[in-house]
């Protein structure tokens, strides 16, 4: 299906439904070769010619996956969404097969824990973590917000009014706030590495990374 060579760097997407079409269109837009899987004769033809390859066939049966060679992929998405039973089946075949790198799209806690015990490496719920982010964006005055790891977070936020014209030693945001700025864009230009040397002026945008009630806490102080 893919080169040799190119295998280790390929990707197979299993489920080419909302979350799993517009996964695969990013990754080939991105150059990365994709090999799509659906059992919908209609998401098959509508990807044709938009992926690298697009296969219609069923994906909970072992025999199909084992033709497709995608034991050979480097890594693998199953973006089955609402048929719960498949998407176990699925990830349970590719943890069978091999395949070294198994990402799953889940719906709830209860299903993601089902997904990490058949075998896969990373369980995402788009719709959850969506949503989370977007809460403390609403809720607070950051611009982004990505948590990196449970309780340890990266946002965006601008700069607070008394941190104008003082350094990032002089501040202490460290030691006052227990976060860390790693990050400074001024206004009409990009982000540059902040270090303890950087002075703050008003209209800055800070990245800010610490626990994540911290950094909610610093963001408030903006």
């Amino acid at each position: 299906m893919v080169d040799k060579k190119n295998r280790s760097d390929a990707v197979v997407v299993i489920g080419l439904g909302r979350f799993g079409g517009a996964l695969a269109a990013e990754l080939v837009s991105r150059d990365v070769e994709v090999l799509g899987v659906d059992n919908d004769p209609k998401n098959v033809q509508y990807f044709s010619g938009r992926l690298t390859h697009v296969v219609c066939a069923d994906s909970t049966d072992p025999d199909a996956l084992r033709q497709l060679g995608v034991e050979e992929f480097g890594r693998a998405v199953v973006g089955i969404g609402t048929d719960i039973e498949s998407s176990i089946l699925t990830t349970s075949i590719l943890t069978d097969l091999g395949v070294a790198d198994i990402w799953a799209k889940s719906i709830s806690l209860q299903h993601s824990r089902i997904l990490q015990r058949v075998g896969a490496h990373r369980v995402v719920q788009p719709e959850h973590d969506m949503g989370e982010r977007v809460a403390h964006l609403v809720m607070g005055r950051m611009l982004d917000y990505l948590e990196v790891d449970e309780g340890y977070a990266l946002i965006k936020t601008m700069a607070p009014g008394w941190a104008d014209g003082k350094s990032l030693a002089r501040l202490g945001i460290r030691s006052e706030y227990g976060v860390t700025v790693v990050g400074i864009k001024k206004p009409g230009g990009g982000f540059t590495y902040a270090t303890s040397e950087t002075v703050v002026q008003s209209g800055d945008i800070l990245l800010v990374a610490g626990d994540t009630d911290k950094t909610e806490r610093f963001a408030e102080e903006t």
